[in-house]
C-alpha cells in the first residue's frame, strides 16, 4: 500500500502545479467538491433523523426497514448506478425529467449517486452511535422536567456528536472518490460531468499519464485531509465518553 501511494506522490507531484493551472482540472475539482458537499448535507438532513427513529423508537417493521435501508451497503456501485439509470429511464422517471428533475448525464445525477451510496452508510453509523447512548440518561432528563426534544438536544445528541461527525466526514471522503455508479448514470463528459475520478479516467484514456497522476495526487490529498479530521473527531469522542 505504501509503495502504491508513493508511486502516486512521486509521479504526480512534479506535475501538480501544471494540473492546477488547467481549467479542466479546476472544473473537476469544483464539481467534485460541490456535488460531494451537497450530497453529504442531504445525508445529514435525512440520515440522522432516520437513524434516531430506527435506533431509539419502537416502530412497526423497524427491523425490515433497517435491512432495506442498509441493503445498498452490500451492493456493487455499478449495480446501484444501474438501478438509478433504470428508474430514471422508466415512465415515472421521464415524467420527472419533463418537470425539470434531470439526473441522467447531468451533474445533479452525481448528487443522486452519492446520496444513494452514502445515505445508508450514514444511517448505519448514526444508528449505532445512538444505540450506544445509555437510554437511562435521556429518561432521567425527562423526569427532571425536560421535554423529549430537549433531552435529545442536550443529552443524546452531544454524546453522539463525535461519532456523527466522523460518519459524515467518512461519507464525504467516500463521495469525493466515487466513480463506478457515477460513470453508469451520468457518464464522463469533459467540463460537464467530469469529477476528479472522472478526470483521471479521461487522462488515462488519452495517454496523459502525468496529468492522471497529478489529479490522483490531488484526490489523495483531499481524502487524507478528511481522514485525518475524521480520526481526530473519533479520538476526541473517545476521550469525551
Amino acid at each position: 500500500m505504501a509503495v502504491n501511494l508513493w508511486a502516486v506522490v512521486a509521479g504526480g507531484l512534479p506535475h501538480l502545479g501544471e494540473a492546477l493551472g488547467q481549467r479542466e482540472t479546476r472544473f473537476a475539482l469544483w464539481l467534485s467538491l460541490w456535488t460531494t458537499t451537497v450530497s453529504t448535507l442531504l445525508c445529514v438532513l435525512i440520515g440522522i433523523p432516520c437513524a434516531y427513529l430506527l435506533a431509539c423508537r419502537e416502530l412497526p417493521g423497524r427491523g425490515l426497514a433497517r435491512a432495506v435501508l442498509e441493503l445498498p451497503l452490500s451492493l456493487p456501485y455499478l449495480v446501484l448506478g444501474l438501478c438509478l439509470l433504470t428508474v430514471w429511464s422508466s415512465p415515472a422517471g421521464k415524467a420527472l425529467k419533463e418537470l425539470g428533475l434531470r439526473i441522467v448525464f447531468d451533474p445533479k445525477g452525481i448528487v443522486a449517486v452519492h446520496l444513494l451510496i452514502n445515505l445508508p452508510f450514514v444511517i448505519h453509523l448514526a444508528a449505532e452511535a445512538f444505540e450506544r447512548v445509555d437510554p437511562e440518561l435521556p429518561l432521567t432528563a425527562q423526569t427532571l422536567g425536560a421535554t423529549r426534544m430537549q433531552a435529545f438536544r442536550y443529552v443524546t445528541l452531544p454524546l453522539c456528536v463525535p461519532s456523527l461527525a466522523s460518519a459524515v466526514l467518512l461519507a464525504w471522503s467516500r463521495g469525493i472518490g466515487e466513480f463506478g455508479a457515477t460513470l453508469m448514470l451520468v457518464g464522463v463528459t469533459r467540463m460537464k460531468t467530469e469529477t476528479l475520478p472522472g478526470s483521471i479516467y479521461l487522462h488515462i484514456s488519452t495517454g496523459e499519464n502525468d496529468q492522471a497522476l497529478a489529479t490522483a495526487l490531488l484526490l489523495l490529498l483531499l481524502s487524507l485531509s478528511v481522514q485525518g479530521v475524521s480520526r481526530l473527531a473519533g479520538r476526541k469522542g473517545s476521550d469525551y465518553l
